[in-house]
């Protein structure tokens, strides 16, 4: 959903740590504690887990620093340091032109800005909801999208192909972080065998991340089209089981299975998806 930026660059309802950028990227499983969060990125968090990193099913742990997802990077300048400090080389856009548009990402030095448009995502029915079996209705079209539309599968295959190709660190999001940076994120957490448990965990994370940005776009849906639309919109804002579960339905019916989406409609290749999960597990 594009709607105009709440305000400033801080957000208040986030709590911070001090960055300590020399403790990503390691495999040592037993670091549990929250190293980093961006008060100006809520949704920001390392793929592989927010806290301490997941565990596949073979009890392997998945390697820390390696990939990070978040929602539109509108960053603080704290926070770009913060970035930097992570040594991420390569950022992935997965929104549409009038999304970076409306809201461009901030420079992150040292990174490489690159644009992925998931194209062919209903976006225009989410600007006109009459009710919330409407609301529900879309979005899950749009994750259905994400299995049947071309422009979609291009831009996800790309994101992964570099990924498995790549050295350091990359951050992959689209406005929220909740449904293309969502499905990815859920994508890849599959390929490194975690449980289909803890990756549906993962996904609605973003409800209790980003409960603070989300009250404000409801803040701005009640001033521009009045109350009654709050929570007709409040469904478009939020990460839904029933979202994810019509993803992996429409890759049931056109695919098997998640394993075959992803060489089949992706076109990724046995050594890389080899490459990818090698760089996901510790």
């Amino acid at each position: 959903m594009s709607v105009a930026h709440p305000g400033g660059p801080t957000d208040p309802f986030v709590r911070r740590s001090p960055p300590v950028p020399t403790l990503w990227g390691v495999s040592d499983a037993s670091l549990g504690e929250e190293l980093v969060r961006l008060a100006s990125a809520d949704n920001f968090r390392d793929v592989t887990g927010p806290d301490a990193a997941y565990t596949a099913a073979d009890g392997r742990p998945l390697r820390r620093g390696v990939a990070y997802r978040s929602n539109e990077l509108q960053l603080s300048h704290t926070d770009v340091e913060s970035l930097g400090l992570l040594g991420v080389g390569a950022i992935y856009d997965l929104r549409t032109d009038h999304e970076v548009e409306a809201h461009p990402d901030v420079e992150v030095p040292g990174a490489v800005w690159r644009h992925l448009e998931v194209k062919g995502i209903p976006m225009e029915a989410v600007s006109d909801l009459a009710d919330r079996a409407t609301a529900h209705d879309v979005m899950q079209r749009v994750y259905r999208g994400f299995v049947e539309i071309e422009g979609a599968r291009s831009a996800f295959a790309t994101l992964f192909r570099e990924l498995a190709d790549g050295n350091g660190p990359v951050l992959f999001h689209c406005t929220a972080g909740k449904d293309r940076t969502g499905w990815a994120s859920a994508l890849l957490l599959h390929l490194a065998g975690v449980s289909d448990e803890t990756i549906l965990e993962d996904y609605l994370l973003t409800n209790t991340f980003s409960s603070g940005t989300r009250e404000k776009y409801l803040g701005l849906v009640r001033e521009h089209l009045g109350a009654d639309k709050v929570d007709v919109y409040e469904r478009v804002m939020v990460a839904d089981e029933a979202y994810l579960q019509a993803g992996y339905d429409a890759v049931t019916a056109a695919y098997g299975d998640r394993l075959g989406y992803l060489r089949d409609g992706l076109g990724l290749d046995g050594p890389t998806l080899d490459r990818l999960r090698d760089r996901m597990l510790a």
